[in-house]
């Protein structure tokens, strides 16, 4: 692949924890990386009925140089979206780069 086709920029997130003083938490994200060059390629998109209401979930691949600290439950944003990451994959296993599969709910 070449490196011109990498011109999309995300962050990574990961969940974290926050206490909320009354002996619960809460659930926050913390930016693990930023910036970090990608490609993002939809795959697929269906509808569904949820609680009444219509939700389209969408799916994506994102392509990103190798990382060997990106975990499977952070997940993506990209602009105002995020993306919950559902699988990793090496491509040949050459460390070159990754295909994250993500879905998005709208």
């Amino acid at each position: 692949m070449r490196i011109g086709n990498l011109n999309k920029r995300i962050n990574l997130e990961a969940q974290t924890r926050v206490a909320d003083g009354m002996g619960g938490w809460t659930v926050t994200y913390a930016t693990m990386a930023s910036s970090i060059p990608a490609a993002i390629w939809p795959v697929s998109a269906n509808e569904t009925i949820e609680n009444m209401q219509v939700v389209m979930k969408i799916t994506h691949r994102i392509r990103i140089r190798y990382r060997s600290v990106l975990k499977s439950s952070w997940r993506v944003k990209f602009g105002d979206r995020y993306f919950d990451i559902v699988s990793i994959i090496d491509p040949n296993m050459a460390h070159k780069f990754l295909d994250i599969m993500c879905k998005e709910t709208i």
